[in-house]
């Protein structure tokens, strides 16, 4: 019987378009298009123009592209490059069942390394699948820390296996890269997401950057730990690591189909919360002037999420307070909600003080059997409104139609790229299996010249 590193290795290995359900390749195609939106709208933000260009100074000569500037670079800058960006506006998505949010830490580095191949799209898409398969196990069979972030920390596995898969590495040889990669894994903390230091949003991008190396460390010839995955998580990152929830129902599908979609521009701790707060305000048509009170009971974690007066807007993302005062007040969560003007409404800034947090312990985003969060709001006329939230809308097991995504994506893609373009980057992903060079698709995801 193979342990479970060499069943996740086969899988890696023999993962084909060919064989695969139409169910998975559509979430994959829906997952890589999400992907897209995140980081070119991210791209945006002036740190990460800044990094694209200093990315491309010092690889003049590489062929990956930079997503949503003119620019190349090689596969390792732009991975470090296209997930900073991809994260850095809370709007990756993620996967309940475990790696946090698993394509945010394949996607960058797997099309980074098929740009410079030349790799067809149908690979492609297959080294995305793989490597999204592992990093969600790895994560899921891990209790990780509690100031542990989950961005990086099953990272370079995650790539590191997309990246053996282009390669068409044989499984054992994928096996030793997943220990290498599990040796490299980057120890981060929730600190700079609370407190708004930007070096968060690098997380992802270093993970990544050092998946690719991993892949170039076991062709030069260095040696792994046997277990790593049970070294690093079980000993350091992690309260414990359980490898046989790696593999539990292994072959019985794919997590990328069992992911979530994110709709709130904010951490995913905060979802549960407004989905509730949002339906309120739908059926009951009240204002923020309306409004004397919010107490929310949520996840145990909510209780670092409730600073009233983030310095930041990446703070401002991880602050239930002024994540429930934005939306009372704009009346929308999107990335409009937290711009960086809204630090200093006063409006949102005096609601976020009446916003009251508690935990419920039984409460955690995994379970869908038990409330994420119960939502009380006191109105000035007496009423008191309540609603909970069970499995956050744009969970696969609360699923959206594929033209809610759609319409996510053609919003955060439309100003950087280009209404037209960012159309035809739509076409271009539904058809990506189907490409001889997946050069056809990046050469879209730059704007478009007028």
């Amino acid at each position: 019987m193979m342990d479970y590193l060499a069943q996740l290795a086969a899988v890696v290995h023999g993962t084909r378009v060919a064989d695969l359900p139409a169910s998975t390749i559509k979430a994959s195609k829906l997952v890589l298009l999400d992907t897209i939106g995140a980081i070119v709208a991210g791209s945006r933000l002036p740190e990460n123009t800044r990094l694209a260009k200093m990315a491309a100074k010092r690889a003049p000569h590489g062929g990956s592209t930079l997503l949503g500037h003119g620019l190349k670079s090689d596969s390792l800058l732009a991975t470090l490059t296209n997930a900073a960006a991809g994260v850095a506006l809370e709007m990756d998505e993620g996967n309940r069942l475990g790696g946090g949010h698993p394509a945010i830490h394949v996607i960058p580095g797997a099309l980074a390394v098929a740009e410079e191949m030349g790799a067809g799209g149908a690979r492609f898409l297959e080294s995305v699948i793989a490597g999204y398969e592992v990093g969600s196990r790895i994560g899921g069979a891990t209790l990780a820390r509690p100031n542990v972030h989950s961005h990086g920390t099953w990272g370079t596995i995650s790539t590191a296996a997309a990246v053996a898969h282009l390669h068409s590495m044989p499984a054992d040889e994928i096996r030793h890269v997943i220990n290498l990669s599990a040796s490299m894994s980057p120890a981060n903390t929730w600190t700079p997401a609370l407190e708004g230091a930007t070096i968060r949003n690098a997380y992802p991008g270093r993970s990544g950057l050092e998946g690719i190396l991993a892949v170039d460390l076991h062709r030069a010839g260095f040696t792994a730990l046997a277990d790593a995955p049970s070294d690093v998580y079980g000993t350091i990152l992690a309260d414990a690591f359980n490898p046989a929830d790696a593999v539990a129902g292994l072959g019985e599908g794919f997590r990328i189909e069992q992911n979530y979609f994110k709709f709130h521009a904010c951490c995913r701790m905060n979802h549960p919360a407004l989905d509730a707060l949002m339906a309120l305000r739908a059926e009951h048509r009240f204002t923020a002037e309306d409004v004397t009170a919010v107490h929310i009971t949520t996840v145990p974690f909510g209780l670092r999420m409730a600073e009233t007066e983030p310095r930041s807007m990446l703070s401002a993302r991880f602050s239930i307070p002024f994540a429930v005062a934005a939306a009372l007040v704009l009346g929308r969560t999107d990335t409009a909600a937290f711009e960086e003007q809204r630090l200093e409404d006063t409006r949102i800034r005096a609601m976020a003080k009446r916003v009251e947090i508690a935990k419920d312990d039984a409460m955690a985003l995994k379970r869908a059997d038990y409330p994420t969060a119960h939502v009380r709001v006191a109105l000035r006329d007496g009423r008191v409104l309540m609603r909970s939230t069970g499995v956050v809308r744009g969970d696969a097991a609360n699923a959206v139609a594929a033209e809610d995504v759609t319409g996510k994506f053609l919003s955060l893609a439309s100003d950087p790229l280009g209404a037209r373009r960012a159309r035809e980057v739509i076409e271009a992903v539904e058809g990506v299996d189907g490409l001889k060079d997946v050069r056809d698709l990046s050469a879209l995801l730059v704007p478009a010249l007028i």
